[in-house]
Order: structure tokens, then sequence, then C-alpha cells
């Protein structure tokens, strides 16, 4: 297939990355909101992160294992309608008002999302020059970035009310009580759910009357031995960059995650800002994702990922150790040039890792998307920390710091290709 007519196919894989930043980036704020409507503590509530990001470890070589038998096309229509029926889910969920209809429900979604993640991001690498491969899925991860921003500045303000109450400190005079103010709260999480339902069905019946390029292994033909042909490939881990890779990965979204989950707990609790406030913050922080994004991709052009990969990771380490030192506003601060210095390492460690693996992407995919479990239990970890020394819960973003060193280390000599 020409270049010139791989425009059309990019421009929608580009809207699967807008869609599960949607979803993921709004579990920051439905950790602080279950922290209210289900009475939950920090570290009880950050058990969200994990039902989402669960699905992310078990289902990517059964998606792989899938879209080699079907096609990539396929696994994006069916990821986007069972993300679709997760988000309708919040209606009967909101009449059982229970933690653990919540935590089936982000499962389901983070499910079908693991579709579009696992299809999109080898379809990003393999549709154009392989030495352009780091820029151009950055530039698609930019799409990733201004859904982040979406739901960071507004989606998390129609759902967070500004108020938390505790039996103890409700008014006495709230119409209706506890259970009326539990009401109030639950009901404000269904309608982003409903629209994120709405989006995800419309984009998959665009994909259904779309023609997207076969790549890879999807455009051979098989032989009468195609029985036979492995459906996931174990032999890919041979290659040292692709293991650092998801090495790396698991850290890189650990350390990530870690810090976005905790954002809003932190300004409210640590930072002392109302609600609010703390969502205008928590959109300042995807803002600075988002530029970071747009601005890597711009300097990929001068020069190479792996390097920026390295002071990248560096600059996080140093910013860690400021929140540790100082916490408070000054911790606040820190973590928006955080987020600005992650932006670029998700989608550069993922292309560099797949570099020369040919009709192995696949399943080097699917291993790299399983690294994303990382998310499953080092923001609890983060958790643990910050509330079991609530007087030092500075101290819990040694976890994160840790996790820039990995991907320091990738981007200094992990991604290279020895084999």
């Amino acid at each position: 297939m020409k270049k010139n007519t791989y425009t059309i196919p990019l421009a929608l894989v580009f809207c699967l990355f807008f869609l599960w930043a949607i979803s993921s980036n709004l579990l920051p704020t439905m950790i602080r909101q279950l922290m209210k409507t289900c009475e939950l503590n920090t570290f009880e509530a950050s058990f969200t992160e994990t039902a989402y990001w669960l699905a992310y470890f078990i289902f990517p070589i059964p998606i792989a294992m899938f879209m080699k038998r079907y096609s990539y096309k396929a696994g994006i229509i069916f990821g986007l309608l069972l993300a679709a029926l997760g988000g309708l889910l919040f209606f009967p969920a909101a009449m059982l008002k229970a933690y653990w209809a919540y935590l089936c429900i982000f499962f389901i979604i983070a499910t079908g999302m693991c579709f579009l993640e696992t299809a999109a991001n080898p379809y990003v690498t393999v549709l154009g020059a392989p030495e352009t491969a780091p820029r151009r899925l950055n530039l698609a991860q930019s799409f990733n970035g201004l859904g982040a921003f979406i739901s960071a500045m507004f989606l998390s303000k129609l759902i967070l009310s500004g108020t938390h109450y505790t039996r103890d400190t409700l008014p006495v005079d709230y119409p209706g009580g506890w259970q009326a103010y539990i009401q109030v709260e639950t009901d404000a999480m269904k309608f982003p759910y409903l629209m994120l339902a709405l989006l995800l069905i419309i984009i998959a019946v665009v994909f259904v009357f779309s023609k997207l390029p076969q790549i890879g292994d999807e455009s051979k033909t098989t032989s009468s031995g195609s029985k036979k042909e492995k459906l996931i490939d174990f032999g890919v881990l041979k290659h040292s960059h692709l293991r650092w890779g998801v090495i790396a990965q698991f850290f890189y979204n650990g350390g990530q995650t870690a810090i976005n989950s905790l954002f809003l707990v932190y300004c409210c609790s640590y930072a002392g800002l109302p609600e609010e406030t703390a969502t205008t913050f928590f959109g300042l922080y995807m803002l600075a994702f988002l530029v970071g994004r747009w601005i890597g991709t711009g300097l990929m052009v001068k020069f190479r990922p792996q390097d920026m990969l390295l002071v990248y990771s560096l600059m996080n380490i140093l910013l860690c150790g400021v929140v540790m030192v100082w916490g408070g506003m000054v911790g606040l601060y820190a973590m928006l040039a955080i987020s600005f210095f992650m932006s670029i390492m998700y989608p550069t460690q993922f292309s560099l890792a797949l570099k020369g693996l040919g009709d192995q992407t696949k399943s080097g995919s699917a291993f790299l998307v399983m690294a994303i479990v990382g998310n499953a239990c080092l923001p609890q970890l983060t958790a643990y920390f910050m509330h079991a020394n609530e007087h030092i819960y500075y101290a819990a973003y040694c976890v994160p710091m840790t996790c820039f060193i990995f991907c320091a280390y990738y981007g200094w000599k992990g991604y290279k290709v020895i084999d």
C-alpha cells in the first residue's frame, strides 16, 4: 500500500488513543468519588486502578490470538462495543451502590480498551516508514494526551461536586439525610460514562463501514499447514531490547499511574485544596502532559528518541526528589513538571521495543501491553505508604522515583538491539 493511503487509517486509529485516554484518566476522579460513595480510605480506593489495569495483564495474549486469527479491525470493533457495555452498566451499579460492582465495571471497560490498545499501538508503528515509528507513535499518543486533558479538566468537574461529607460531618439539615447525599454523589457518575458509551458505539459503527489495510501477517495467505501456526510467539522475548522494553513499560506505567491516581487525593488531603480547585490543577497536570507530547514529537525530528527518553527520565527522578523533600504545594507544582516529562516515555519505549520484530510485532505488542499490569500494583504500594504514614506522605513518592530509574536505563542501554 502506498504511503498516502495510510492517512485515513491512521486518522481512525488516532481516535482510539483519544477514547482510551478518556476512560483511563477518569480513574483518579473515580477514586476520589468512590471514597465518598463507598466510604473508602485511600488504600482501599486505590484498588479501582487494580481492577482496571488487571485486565491489561490477563487479556493481551488472548486478544493477540483473536486478532491474529481474525484481524485488527475485528479486534477494534469488539473492543469498542465491550467498553461501551461497561459504561452502560453504571446505571444498574448506581442502584446497587456496592464497591465490588464498580470494580467489575472497570474490569469490563478496561478489557474493551485493551483490545484497542493492543491493536492500535503496533498498527501505528507499521503504517509508515520504520525510522519514523517513534515520532508517529508519539503523534498518535498526543491524542491520548488530549483525551486525558478533557477527562481531567472537564469530565472530572461533572462528577466531583465539591462537597465531601462523612456520616459525622453531614449537616443535620441536609435534605434527605445521608442516603440522599450518597444518591446525589452516585448519580453524578452516570452521565459521563453514558456519554463515553455512546461515543464508543458511534466510533464502532464508523469502523464497521471503514476499510483498513491488512498489515504484517494479516496479509499473508495461509497454507494448509496454517493450523500449526503459533497464535502467540513466546520466542519474541529472546530479543533483549523487547525484554528490557517490557520491564521499562512495567515500571513506567506503575510510576505514572501512582502519580496520576493519587493526584486529586494529594491536592485535597495534603495540599489543602477544595475539589473544584483540585480538578483545575488536574486539568493543568494533563495539559502539561499534552503539551509535552506535542513538543516531544517535534523534538524527535532533531534528537534521537532514546536520548530524549534518558533525559526526560532523569528529570523525573529529580522532580520526584523535590516532591519527597518539600511536599505540599511545592510538590504539587513539581508534579505538573513530572507530567510534562512523562509525556513521551510510554510511546517511545513501546516503539523502540518493537523495532525490527517484523512478523513477531503482534506478539511483542501483547507482552508490552501486559506490562501495564504495573498499574495494578505499584500505585497500590504508593497508596499504602501514603495511608500508613500520613505525616510523611511525601515519602511514598520514592516508588515512582524508582520506576523512572528503570526508564532511564532503557534510554541509556536497554533499547539497544544486540541479538
